[in-house]
């Protein structure tokens, strides 16, 4: 019961983490200030109120429109709140042990790939800003934490993951951007080997599928790029969540 009431504690923590998200993905890639000003309406700029603030239930009581203009407000605001809780809590259950840094670092992962995600899907770019702090947190804290990992693991993860996808990269530049690149590394320094393979072949499969998917939808003719950062995130997300018995299933095929 107590490792109940505390995951849902760490679920309600990933709502308001979920509404910070949502400022980050709509300022990062403006180049706009995720501090200053303050939260308001994108289209009259009111600035809003605490309780026009509180995560998911807000925008029940708005109605899903601004209080001040009536301008609708988008569907995902709720969601990315809604989806970063529901990380949390999934987490936090599965780990119960886990120290409280090492359960923070795993907090900063889930929901700096989310925002990136969002990011790569809105824009097709995937920051330095937010790419690389992920690199530098995760090589770092695996010298310091018991993260699983070794800080050499997780270095030797992030530059052959890293590596390998940035001579991919330089071949064949318009199938993937530097940014992929860096976000690949970030994710080998916190996955660790053989699991940085493994969310890589998710990854590329379920992108490979919608790649077709999207390809018969709008015809043999359509040429228009794919974001790949979205994929490598539920690749990741699928590692972590369930890496372990994925490859544990695929071993015991031989």
């Amino acid at each position: 019961m107590d490792e109940i009431i505390m995951s849902l504690f760490w679920g309600i923590f990933g709502l308001i983490i979920g509404s910070f998200l949502n400022v980050v993905i709509y300022r990062v890639p403006r180049g706009e200030s995720i501090v200053k000003p303050g939260s308001h309406c994108t289209q009259c700029n009111h600035a809003l109120k605490a309780w026009e603030l509180v995560p998911v239930l807000s925008f029940i009581a708005l109605r899903g429109q601004c209080h001040s203009c009536g301008t609708k407000i988008s569907w995902r605001y709720p969601g990315v709140e809604l989806l970063t809780g529901l990380l949390f809590f999934l987490w936090a259950w599965r780990n119960p042990a886990e120290p409280l840094p090492v359960l923070g670092l795993h907090f900063i992962l889930l929901a700096v790939l989310l925002a990136l995600a969002l990011i790569d899907w809105d824009t097709m770019r995937l920051p330095d800003v937010l790419t690389l702090p992920l690199l530098t947190i995760g090589i770092g804290s695996s010298f310091f934490l018991p993260m699983g990992l070794s800080g050499g693991e997780s270095l030797a993860s992030a530059i052959g993951a890293g590596g390998a996808f940035w001579l991919i990269a330089k071949i064949y530049p318009q199938g993937m951007g530097l940014g992929d690149v860096k976000l690949i590394a970030g994710m080998g320094a916190f996955l660790g080997f053989p699991n940085i393979l493994l969310a890589l072949f998710i990854a590329s499969l379920i992108g490979s599928i919608i790649g077709l998917l999207w390809m018969v939808i709008r015809g043999r003719e359509f040429r228009a790029q794919i974001p790949f950062g979205p994929f490598l995130v539920l690749g990741a997300y699928a590692t972590l969540f369930g890496g372990d018995c994925l490859i544990q299933a695929y071993l015991t095929l031989f």
